[in-house]
C-alpha cells in the first residue's frame, strides 16, 4: 500500500499526465510561468514516506539555491522604464501604457541599489525549509549535534544560509554550528567549467532555438496595448526585447513585497504566457539540462559537487551522530545536478523542444527560488544492515535511475557504484 501511495504521489508531482500540462498549471497560477523566478512553493507532497522498519534517519546532506531575490542587473529595471518614459514624453503611450510605466517605476525604485539581493520573502523561504528539516527529521538535529554550513561568496547565498541557521538555533539552541563562505570551496559550490561553457550553445542548438523562438514570439498585441502608434513601436524600439523584459518583471514581482499591491501578468493572455515560458524552458534545457543538441554533457558541470556530496557523506556516516551538511548556492547548480542525478527522469534527452512540456521537463518544477536537493540517510537501529537514503527534490521524495529497496529508499552503496562509474566514464 505504501509503495502504491508513493507511486501515485510521484505521478502527481511530475505532472506528466498529458500534453501541455504547463498550460493547465499557468491557468491555475500564472506565477508558475516565471521559471527560475518562481517564488518557492514549498513541498507539494503532503506526507513523507515513513522510514523502513528498523531504520532511523541520522544524517542529512543538502544543496540549495538562495531564496527569492531582486533581478540581477539594473538594466532590467531601468530599460523598460526608460523606453516607456521616452514614449510617454512623445505622447505615444496608451492609458494602459501609462499604467504599466507607473508600476515598472515603482519596481525600479524599490530595487534601487539592490542588484540581485535577497528579498524579505527569500529570507522567510529558508527559515521555512530549515524548520521543516528539523520537524521532518528530529533524530538528525537532536542535542549538541554538528551542522556544517557553507555558502558561495555571493551575499544573497550567505544571507540565505544565515536565515536558515537562525531558524535552526531557535528550534535547538544546542546545535554546534560551523558556517563559512570562501573562494576555497567555489570549485564545487559554484564550479566554473570553461570547456563545457564553450559547448553550451552549439551552432545546431542555436539554429534550433532561433527557429523555436521565432515560432513562439508574438509581442504585437501587447505592443498595441502599450503604444498608440504602430509606426513608433515597430521602428523606434526592439519590441520583442521590451515584451520579454516586462514578462520577466511580471515573474519576479512575486518575490517582492510589491506583489501585494499589483500585478503585471494582466498584460498577457494565456497563450502569450505559455509562448514566453516555452522559450525560457527550451533555453534552460539546452544551457544547463541534458539536451542532445550539445552532447547532453552540461549536467556534468556539477561533477565536483556530486563527488563532494559522496565523499562527505562517506565520512559523516562513520560518525555516531554526524548531524547535517548544508550548502547554499545557485539555480545553475541545482538544475544541472538534478539532471546529472536524473531525479524523476529529469536527465532524459529530448531533441524537439515542442516535446519538452509533453515529456514532463518543466523548469519551474526544478529550480524555483530556494530550490533544494536533500539526501537523507538512514541506518538500522540495531547497527546491522545497509545504509539507506532517499532524495528530496524541493522537499518532495524523488526517484533515481537505480533499483529502490522500498518506496523512495535506496542503498547508498548502489548509488555510489552507479554514479561514480558515471562520473569516471565522463572524465575519461
Amino acid at each position: 500500500m505504501k509503495r502504491n501511495l508513493f507511486v501515485i504521489t510521484l505521478l502527481a508531482l511530475s505532472l506528466t499526465a498529458g500534453a501541455q500540462q504547463a498550460r493547465k498549471d499557468f491557468k491555475a497560477d500564472r506565477n508558475l510561468s516565471a521559471s527560475n523566478y518562481l517564488a518557492y512553493p514549498g513541498p507539494l507532497q503532503a506526507k513523507l514516506t515513513a522510514a523502513p522498519k528498523g531504520y532511523e534517519p541520522f544524517y542529512l546532506s543538502h544543496y540549495g539555491r538562495h531564496g527569492s531575490r531582486w533581478l540581477i542587473g539594473d538594466r532590467d529595471y531601468n530599460r523598460p522604464v526608460n523606453i516607456l518614459a521616452k514614449a510617454d514624453s512623445l505622447g505615444k503611450l496608451t492609458a494602459k501604457g501609462k499604467d504599466v510605466l507607473h508600476k515598472l517605476t515603482l519596481l525600479r525604485d524599490a530595487a534601487y541599489k539592490r542588484d540581485g539581493e535577497l528579498t524579505l520573502l527569500g529570507a522567510q523561504q529558508h527559515k521555512g525549509i530549515a524548520k521543516r528539516m528539523i520537524q521532518n527529521f528530529p533524530e538528525i538535529f537532536k542535542g549538541k549535534t554538528n551542522v556544517d554550513a557553507k555558502s558561495t561568496v555571493v551575499i544573497r547565498c550567505i544571507l540565505s544560509m544565515e536565515n536558515a541557521l537562525q531558524q535552526m538555533l531557535v528550534m535547538n539552541p544546542e546545535l554546534q554550528i560551523r558556517h563559512d563562505a570562501s573562494y576555497h570551496d567555489m570549485y564545487y559550490m559554484n564550479q566554473s567549467d570553461t570547456a563545457l561553457e564553450h559547448r553550451k550553445v552549439t551552432p545546431e542548438a542555436r539554429k534550433a532555438l532561433d527557429a523555436f523562438n521565432k515560432k513562439h514570439q508574438h509581442p504585437e498585441r501587447v505592443m498595441r496595448l502599450l503604444f498608440n502608434d504602430d509606426n513608433y513601436w515597430q521602428n523606434e524600439i526592439k519590441a520583442n526585447d521590451l515584451y520579454k523584459v516586462i514578462y520577466k518583471q511580471a515573474g519576479n514581482l512575486q518575490s517582492t513585497e510589491l506583489r501585494h499591491d499589483f500585478t503585471l501578468y494582466d498584460l498577457f493572455t494565456d497563450d502569450e504566457i505559455y509562448d514566453l515560458w516555452v522559450q525560457d524552458n527550451a533555453w534552460w534545457y539546452v544551457a544547463y539540462g541534458p539536451s542532445p543538441l550539445n552532447g547532453g554533457t552540461q549536467p556534468y558541470s556539477q561533477r565536483n559537487l556530486l563527488r563532494k556530496i559522496i565523499s562527505e557523506a562517506d565520512s559523516c556516516i562513520q560518525l555516531k551522530h554526524p548531524g547535517a551538511t548544508l550548502r547554499y548556492g545557485h539555480d545553475t547548480m541545482v538544475m544541472p545536478l538534478t539532471c546529472l542525478l536524473d531525479l524523476d527522469g529529469m536527465g532524459k534527452q529530448i531533441t524537439d523542444f515542442e516535446q519538452l512540456d509533453k515529456e514532463g521537463w518543466r523548469n519551474y518544477r526544478i529550480f524555483p527560488m530556494a530550490c533544494n536537493i536533500q539526501f537523507v540517510f538512514y541506518r538500522p537501529v540495531n547497527g546491522k544492515g545497509d545504509i539507506l537514503f532517499k532524495v528530496l527534490r524541493n522537499e518532495n521524495e524523488a526517484t533515481l535511475p537505480i533499483k529502490a529497496v522500498t518506496g523512495p529508499y535506496y542503498r547508498w552503496q548502489d548509488f555510489k557504484n552507479y554514479f561514480l562509474k558515471k562520473l569516471d566514464a565522463y572524465e575519461k
